[in-house]
């Protein structure tokens, strides 16, 4: 019986040999698989002619590739990858005029994987309009970004959105399951005890391909010397502690799309907000340790800075913005770095919500009729006609006064003398809540 030392010899990724070669193999994403569905008629050699692009949403380790390539084997059609991070326009006109040429030719239809096209410039994503438009390819894309915002108007309307939902603990146990058994896996080398499963199922958090790398380097662990080669299958056996060795973490208990997942961001923000740097640090190593997506933790910490921060230190925000920038820009694990520091400094600065107050007492009174006509003197006096009708009469320049402020109603009159922004005397703010009281005494008139 072969060893899972010797599985794991020359051989490619446990994840890849275990990739379903057809749609019937899939875990998980029965909601797209059913019968008729368009990823299912897809994969129907006899609709070659018929067949739509799609785009395919949804976290990492879902099968968006996976699907890609069964339904290229099941379709019989030529199937092309590209990746985001490497190919440029060239390399997409370069696959269209071939799947052109295969068309023509052979009459061979091709389809493009293309992962990760919210990476995609406007430009790159303009070249594959001929193709998609024209039938040249069938689009399969992938994307873990919301593709409304991320992908152009025409491409989207030429494409079926197809939303993945992360893998289910049960879709999981079975996915790791048929690794143990199958040949192309780990063909019963070893054995995995119910802890070890489990284990790997929790910290997998949704993510298949998670799952079975951890899988892999749990069984390598686990044969341990030469010495163990020889043995039966019986005698290696897979603990708990060999998973927790293999993704050198804590076996976190870390739902991302679940009540944990809301729970330690809401735990995170909190403490920054609170002015615990180390409750903040704790809760942002979980995310890390968990696989948390680092950019949804620096688009938070923006949030937290201009919510719990704002011009009691006005630093926060530009800050929280260069750390999201860094993560995009260098990935991780580097990118826990500056999201460590966007994190204790916003924890340990001054603090102060009231810009965040002020916008949310404004849109109240608009969303209520709060809003009057703009005065006179501030309505727009260039368009033809406008001055005959007052507007602009009797409008001060600011900058005419020796200290840049002159007194002037700039609200509706029903809503005159009301306060939107009341600074606190926290930090940086307290300059600004002394120039602002000073200010409003002019605009008043006194």
């Amino acid at each position: 019986m072969t060893s899972p030392a010797a599985l794991f010899q020359g051989q490619t990724p446990l994840a890849v040999r275990m990739r379903p070669t057809s749609l019937d193999e899939v875990a998980g994403q029965g909601h797209l698989l059913r019968r008729g569905s368009p990823l299912v008629a897809l994969a129907d050699p006899d609709a070659a002619t018929t067949a739509t692009s799609v785009i395919l949403w949804g976290p990492p380790g879902t099968g968006k590739t996976t699907l890609a390539q069964a339904i290229a084997r099941s379709s019989g059609r030529r199937f092309v990858e590209l990746s985001a991070i490497t190919a440029g326009v060239r390399d997409v006109r370069e696959v269209m005029q071939e799947a052109l040429t295969q068309r023509d030719l052979y009459g061979m239809s091709t389809i493009l994987f293309l992962d990760e096209i919210h990476r995609f410039t406007k430009a790159q994503q303009d070249a594959l309009l001929p193709g998609v438009e024209n039938g040249w390819v069938v689009l399969i894309a992938a994307t873990t970004e919301n593709p409304s915002f991320s992908v152009i108007s025409p491409l989207l309307s030429r494409s079926l959105l197809l939303t993945l939902k992360p893998l289910t603990d049960e879709d999981l146990g079975v996915l790791i399951d048929r690794a143990v058994a199958d040949p192309r896996g780990l063909a019963e080398a070893a054995a995995l005890l119910p802890e070890a499963r489990d284990a790997l199922v929790r910290l997998a958090s949704g993510d298949a391909r998670r799952a079975l790398t951890a899988l892999e380097a749990a069984a390598s662990i686990a044969a341990g010397a030469a010495d163990l080669e020889a043995h039966e299958s019986a005698d290696v056996a897979i603990t708990a502690d060999d998973v927790a060795q293999a993704v050198d973490r804590a076996l976190l208990r870390y739902d991302r799309q679940g009540d944990e997942h809301y729970d330690v961001i809401s735990a995170f923000i909190k403490s920054i907000r609170g002015s615990d740097v180390d409750a903040a640090m704790h809760y942002l190593a979980r995310m890390i340790e968990a696989g948390e997506d680092p950019r949804f933790i620096a688009r938070r910490l923006i949030i937290s800075a201009a919510e719990d921060i704002g011009l009691a230190d006005p630093q926060a925000l530009p800050l929280a913005v260069a750390a999201a920038d860094a993560v995009q820009f260098i990935g991780m694990p580097e990118g826990r770095i500056p999201l460590a520091e966007a994190t204790a400094y916003l924890a340990t600065t001054a603090k102060s919500n009231a810009a965040y107050l002020a916008i949310d007492k404004a849109i109240q009174d608009v969303r209520s009729g709060g809003f009057g006509r703009v005065p006179p003197p501030l309505r727009d006096a260039h368009y033809p006609g406008a001055k005959r009708l007052g507007h602009g009469k009797g409008y001060r320049y600011p900058h005419d006064s020796e200290i840049g402020v002159v007194a002037q109603q700039y609200l509706p009159d029903e809503l005159r003398g009301r306060r939107y922004y009341e600074p606190t005397n926290h930090g940086q703010e307290r300059e600004v809540q002394a120039r602002v009281e000073k200010i409003r005494r002019i605009l008043d008139g006194e």
